[in-house]
């Protein structure tokens, strides 16, 4: 069975059960799984919502991301979704699990797997303020 279990973009809300069901293994003594949500403050201001867009290539930076996580890691399974659309405060933008034989293992290729999601793969932000201002987050 392949170790890259589920990778996904989509603009339909995402579920923690899917994610975690794709990354169960028998083999994995740790599985580590990370939600990002919409959060109510950032820089000190009130946000009401935002929104993500992402890049025609960001399913296969996405892929590729996966793989330097698999070759780097001893992950025994890996998942990672990203919403793209309009957000609400409280909604689940992003979930990234990644089972290991051990903890540590688990919680450090998790690590590296969002940080080099939200660095690597081609998806923005357009985050919406209560004052009626507006920022765009990750795009160049």
């Amino acid at each position: 069975m392949d170790v890259i279990r589920l990778l996904a973009i989509r603009d339909t809300p995402l579920s923690v059960d899917e994610v975690f069901a794709a990354v169960g293994d028998a083999a994995a003594g740790g599985t580590v799984l990370f939600v990002g949500t919409v959060r109510d403050l950032d820089g000190g201001k009130e946000v009401s919502g935002l929104s993500y867009s992402a890049h025609p290539t960001a399913l296969d930076e996405l892929e590729r991301v996966a793989g330097k996580i698999v070759a780097e890691f001893p992950v025994t399974a890996l998942a990672a979704v990203h919403r793209v659309g309009d957000l609400a405060l409280g909604d689940i933008a992003v979930i990234v699990a990644v089972a290991c034989p051990h903890r540590a293992e688990a919680f450090a290729a998790s690590r590296r797997l969002i940080d080099d999601l939200k660095h690597e793969v081609p998806i923005w932000k357009n985050q919406r303020f209560a004052d009626g201002s507006a920022e765009w987050v990750g795009a160049c």
